[in-house]
């Protein structure tokens, strides 16, 4: 039995994952990472005997890889993190760095590409959204990253004397702040999600949606759309299952 972490801005996720079964595991906030294997122990689906190996993808620091490693020694079984190659599982990687695309990204590339065989995007919205463009030969052509719409309704409140973070809601025409905020922060993420299917659409196109904001995005996007839970703990599986072949 495998487990899957991953390690994002706001949350550590985690599934266990063996050839045949896949169980989701609750959530932890990144600031909790020193209490990774309490938090672990508590779940009833887990059993630290059972483990072969800790996979995971990590954008949160240092600090986090650091804890991690420290539980897989107290474990006693290999953590290895994954990071973005030229190719794998039947993704290229088409970044004029390869190895500077975040793992996150990556491994939610490597699980849209097992989902879908048209071109897609690939959207992620959490902390930040990235919306990623993946071609129907498996070639990531290129991406965006944006402020997330907590981010982006945040940041006004942070960076203005009268610009408060009040709830609101979606509105075609705004007539009052909050809902102003709201709508701003939803429209721009629409945008750019409608502007990247534009420049990729080559006949069918696809869009996998990710993230805590998944939803939200989805209920206003009038594109083909597929939404699906933990694509990055997917992506990881599908490295952990191609390294033990």
């Amino acid at each position: 039995m495998k487990l899957l972490i991953d390690a994002g801005n706001s949350q550590l996720k985690f599934a266990l994952s063996d050839a045949v079964t896949w169980c989701d595991l609750p959530p932890l906030a990144r600031g909790q990472v020193d209490q990774v294997s309490a938090h672990l122990q508590r779940c009833r689906e887990f059993d630290s005997a059972r483990l072969t190996a800790v996979w995971v993808s990590n954008v949160a620091g240092e600090a986090v890889a650091l804890q991690l490693r420290k539980m897989g020694f107290a474990y006693g079984i290999p953590v290895h993190f994954i990071q973005a190659q030229n190719e794998q599982c039947g993704v290229r990687n088409g970044y004029e760095n390869p190895a500077q695309l975040g793992s996150d990204r990556w491994a939610m590339l490597l699980a849209a590409r097992a989902i879908c065989q048209v071109d897609c995007l690939v959207v992620s919205c959490g902390t930040a959204t990235t919306i990623d463009a993946l071609s129907v030969q498996g070639e990531f052509l290129g991406g965006l990253i944006l402020p997330g719409l907590d981010l982006m309704r945040s940041s006004l409140q942070t960076a203005t004397a009268q610009l408060k973070n009040a709830a609101g809601s979606y509105a075609k025409f705004p007539r009052n702040t909050a809902d102003a905020i709201h709508t701003g922060a939803l429209q721009a993420t629409l945008g750019g999600v409608l502007q990247q299917y534009a420049a990729l659409q080559n006949g069918a196109a696809q869009v996998i949606l990710t993230g805590g904001a998944a939803q939200t995005l989805q209920a206003h996007l009038e594109l083909p759309v597929q939404r699906v839970n933990n694509l990055v703990l997917q992506g990881i599986a599908l490295i952990a299952q191609e390294n033990s072949k």
